[in-house]
């Protein structure tokens, strides 16, 4: 079977789809993607594909502006090229834009999974993950899964079995690394650490003078030289890094390729790096990497797709930050994580060592591991595994799993946050609870009397759920949610009534969990002390 693959995103995103690629391959499937052509060079680092098929997005854009007769013209002839190379049974199309939807409709495969349109060019997913996906991306802090597991199940793969291995570099890639290495690496170096000192906003950019009061003392205790990594854009962030620090250091901003810059990274021993593709390319090559996520970067749904991976967050109630808002803090985030307390965390990873379990003033720190279903989660060492925020993302793994999946609650049992966030949630909870029971009893109504006035309050009623919902910024995922899936149920009246019973049970089960101390969730959100209350365990039993 041939399965074309979507993705119109950006290196990192590119990068993280490599699960899903692995995943068909491991299933006997030949394997397409179709990239924006500047993105080509990142498709390039992907293992297991079999072919490549660069779309000029940017043009056909700028052509429906021009001469739209053009840019149909192009884009049909795209899609000649695209049979004849590869003609998809299956397209996987993981961009929700309404380019990336009419792309894989058109591409001539029987069945779409993740983002699709219906016969009238509205949206119609296939299914309620890549409707998760899509909303969850919108709202930081929103969702508990990441990026690359949300990938996997919109494909309708297990990230149980999910590979995240990236393609070696070649022969020559490694060569010319080599060469823009030799005779730059001091005597008495230990080895080198590579350092992403950019990042996509300044303000999910740590500090320069952190990064080199980092960087000296490694050079200072370990003997470990700093690498420079990134785009000749950040010429100026290695200019200050190399006035701040005192002593060796390679600068190789704007001097790598793609290949080229995966070549150097495996010459290192560590990576450390802000939110960024760089971060996913070595997570991809298995060297280690530190991760600091400021501002809206959150390592639960960006975070590195490697065990053992360390994710810093500043410990702020504010963290992360929605889009599109203004801070009220001057970027507090920014200076709350101090570069003392990181180098003690990446210090013992040079060693291939997991960092001590030990509070750490202003930070919260996670290294990355998988539950026993195989989705990638955080376990805390620096004590903040019971802290509420962490509890109800575990609470939201669990729960939200079985929900999109379509599957029952029975056997679960979490352990609660703590009693003041329950008496915010349950409260919330029992009022969408009762409005999905009224939704319910004015559903059935209607398929038996479908007078206008009935069906007026319904849909006031849907509305209003929505709202309820939103009220609690921790369930407005929720009310996106809804309002999202009930638009696009196919049979209006039972559509809707089935899709409010699973509303139901969903919200039930999360109140019954909230109001109950129960067992504990395993695999994500570990507390620095696996024996006492902090360990979150799941009885599926």
């Amino acid at each position: 079977m041939n399965v074309l693959i979507v993705n119109l995103t950006r290196f990192g995103d590119i990068v993280q789809t490599q699960p899903v690629v692995s995943g068909f391959r491991d299933q006997g499937c030949r394997v397409g993607l179709v990239c924006l052509s500047n993105f080509a060079a990142a498709a390039g680092l992907l293992d297991d594909l079999d072919l490549v098929l660069p779309f000029r997005g940017a043009r056909l854009m700028a052509d429906l502006d021009l001469d739209w007769r053009r840019a149909v013209r192009d884009f049909f002839e795209f899609k000649a090229g695209l049979v004849r190379e590869f003609m998809p049974d299956l397209a996987v199309n993981l961009t929700p834009s309404i380019s990336a939807r009419l792309l894989a409709a058109g591409c001539g495969a029987a069945q779409t999974r993740g983002f699709r349109v219906d016969g009238f060019g509205f949206n119609a997913d296939s299914g309620p993950w890549a409707a998760f996906l899509q909303l969850a991306s919108a709202d930081r802090g929103a969702s508990p899964f990441n990026v690359s597991d949300l990938f996997c199940r919109a494909a309708g793969l297990e990230p149980r079995d999910a590979r995240f291995s990236l393609r070696r570099p070649d022969s020559g890639a490694l060569a010319r690394a080599d060469e823009l290495l030799s005779g730059r690496v001091p005597s008495g170096s230990a080895g080198l650490a590579a350092l992403q000192l950019g990042a996509s906003e300044d303000r999910r950019r740590w500090p320069i003078s952190h990064f080199a009061e980092l960087a000296q003392g490694l050079w200072d205790v370990e003997r470990v030289c700093p690498v420079l990594l990134g785009s000749g854009q950040e010429a100026g962030l290695a200019g200050r890094f190399a006035a701040r620090f005192q002593g060796p250091v390679l600068d190789l901003t704007g001097a790598t390729d793609l290949a080229e810059l995966a070549a150097v990274l495996t010459r290192c021993r560590i990576l450390v790096s802000n939110d960024t593709g760089t971060m996913h390319l070595a997570a991809g090559l298995g060297v280690p990497v530190a991760a600091i996520f400021l501002a809206t970067a959150q390592p639960w749904d960006t975070g590195p797709y490697q065990e053992g991976a360390l994710c810093i967050e500043p410990d702020l109630d504010c963290h992360p930050c929605q889009f599109g808002r203004d801070c009220e803090r001057n970027e507090a985030c920014r200076r709350a994580v101090e570069p003392g307390p990181v180098l003690d965390l990446v210090r013992p990873m040079l060693y291939g060592r997991a960092p001590e379990r030990a509070a750490r003033p202003g930070l919260r720190a996670w290294l990355a591991k998988r539950d026993r279903d195989g989705f990638m989660g955080l376990e805390s060492v620096s004590g903040h595994g019971d802290q509420d925020r962490c509890t109800w993302i575990a609470v939201q793994r669990l729960f939200y799993r079985r929900f999109l999946d379509g599957k029952g609650f029975s056997g679960l049992r979490p352990r609660a946050p703590g009693p003041i966030l329950a008496r915010t949630l349950v409260p919330a909870l029992n009022r969408a609870r009762e409005m999905l029971g009224l939704i319910i009893q004015q559903g059935a109504l209607v398929a038996k009397n479908p007078r206008p006035g009935f069906k007026a309050k319904l849909i006031s009623n849907c509305r209003r759920l929505k709202g309820l919902f939103q009220a609690e910024p921790r369930l407005g995922l929720l009310g996106a949610l809804w309002e999202f899936e009930s638009q696009q149920v196919p049979d209006r009246m039972s559509g809707l009534l089935d899709l409010a019973g699973r509303y139901l049970g969903l919200v039930k089960a999360l109140a019954g969990a909230l109001e109950s101390s129960g067992m504990e969730i395993e695999g994500t959100c570990q507390s620095q002390d696996a024996g006492k209350k902090g360990l979150i365990r799941e009885d599926m039993r």
